[in-house]
């Protein structure tokens, strides 16, 4: 949907702008691709400390806490920002939100000149023109193609790099905004994303991490005209010489295909980690949540994908209190923790969101017994996210330095395994060095430079 609201008071054509991405990396994708839009249009980034003259909300819809956050920070914009000329600064809201809520968010933040759903965001600067000439704008349509082909060519890149090859879903699972936020799946062509690949090592990167809601859904047509599925592609990417590491996220289990289970244990480069959600381990909440797997059959599946590489780490997501969940059904979750043993995990409590079929079921279940329930599920997790890490200590691997850490002469990375890794010695950005990992904590481990 497309639609100019009210006219406004013109300001000045802005010259600086900021992006704020909320939520996945999808969106920090997103919010990259809108950075370069505008700079191709003739804006700078703010500097640090500075106020922009345009400011972009990247919003996330997924949790109600997310949703309420940028309407808090619309407020704190307009409270404590002024552009030189003394007006508040442009303020655009994009991704999630603005496709689920539309025009109702300028009714309720009339501060809001600009809202640009994650399809359309490519008509962001012509968007940003009208709001300053003072037409206050909104696109909400899912040209998803026509998005791509839109954006400009890649250039500086980190050393690690998002690279979106598929959107939407077609899951429908009973407790997410996706499908009607980011709408049908849809796979990138093969060519695009090869091309924007290489791009993107020109620039500097040495790992790239493949994104999609289903990532693993993605399909295509390689050069030869042959039909490839998400190993094909990283088949593909992995002959770039200068390209070091491939990752991906976020998977779901019913499209993990013969031939991306084989690839982990065959494409050197395809690194040893895995996102693949459950969400819960009862069958009866499964259905419930319209996953189409059972935890039986989740089971399975992680046991064929630890024989193709066994050194694997294993992430998931999992939701707390879904309408109906009873202390039984809970404890089934807790034993699949358990036999999993996961190296990372991320774990919410149910958050109805408008729309969906869940906030309409009965049984709610009251925030007390979420809170337990969560909490219980989170010291499961941590324990076993201790564990792998402690096991890691002795190993030797091979870390993709990111960034300086506080230290003199200590540096940022990640394992193969997804882990941070910090050390001090001789390196710099970019560089792939070897460390021995040599003391584990939580959230990161201690290695020593070789």
């Amino acid at each position: 949907m497309s639609s100019v609201s009210a006219t406004t008071v013109p300001v000045p054509a802005p010259k600086t702008f900021r992006v704020k991405s909320f939520g996945c990396q999808m969106n920090v994708y997103d919010g990259e691709r809108m950075a370069e839009l505008l700079a191709a249009d003739g804006m700078a980034p703010a500097a640090d400390g500075d106020d922009a003259d345009l400011v972009v909300l990247n919003t996330c819809h997924i949790r109600e806490k997310a949703t309420e956050k940028v309407y808090s920070d619309i407020g704190r914009i307009v409270k404590d920002a002024k552009r030189e000329d003394g007006a508040a600064p442009l303020i655009a809201v994009a991704g999630c939100v603005a496709q689920a809520e539309g025009d109702e968010i300028m009714a309720r933040a009339p501060a809001v000149k600009v809202v640009v759903g994650p399809q359309s965001y490519h008509r962001l600067p012509e968007m940003v023109a009208q709001a300053a000439s003072g037409q206050r704008a909104t696109e909400t349509d899912m040209p998803a193609e026509a998005k791509f082909a839109a954006l400009p060519k890649r250039r500086k890149s980190a050393p690690t790099a998002f690279l979106t090859v598929q959107e939407g879903c077609d899951k429908f699972c009973t407790y997410c905004v996706v499908p009607y936020t980011r709408g049908a799946e849809i796979s990138r062509p093969f060519a695009d994303l090869v091309e924007e690949a290489k791009l993107l090592v020109a620039g500097g990167a040495r790992e790239i991490t493949l994104l999609g809601q289903n990532v693993n859904a993605w399909t295509g047509e390689d050069e030869k005209g042959r039909k490839v599925g998400l190993d094909g592609l990283a088949r593909a990417l992995a002959d770039d010489p200068d390209l070091q590491r491939i990752r991906y996220t976020t998977s779901h289990p019913n499209d993990m295909t013969d031939g991306l289970i084989a690839a982990h244990g065959e494409i050197e480069k395809l690194m040893p980690f895995l996102h693949l959600p459950v969400q819960a381990g009862n069958d009866r909440v499964l259905k419930a949540m319209n996953r189409s797997h059972t935890a039986e059959s989740y089971m399975r599946l992680l046991e064929r994908i630890r024989a193709a590489r066994p050194d694997i780490a294993l992430s998931g997501d999992f939701i707390v209190g879904f309408p109906g969940e009873t202390d039984a059904e809970f404890e089934d979750t807790l034993r699949l923790v358990d036999a999993v043993g996961y190296a990372q995990a991320f774990s919410f409590k149910y958050s109805p969101r408008p729309g969906t079929p869940a906030a309409t079921m009965e049984d709610h279940i009251p925030a007390s017994v979420m809170d337990e329930r969560l909490q219980r599920l989170q010291a499961a997790l941590n324990r076993d996210q201790m564990a792998f890490n402690a096991a890691s200590v002795g190993r030797t691997c091979e870390v993709l330095v990111e960034r300086r850490g506080k230290l003199d002469g200590q540096w940022l990375g990640k394992s193969p395994w997804l882990q941070s890794v910090h050390f001090i010695g001789e390196a710099e950005i970019g560089s792939m060095v070897r460390v021995e990992l040599v003391e584990a904590g939580p959230n990161s481990i201690a290695g020593r430079l070789l």
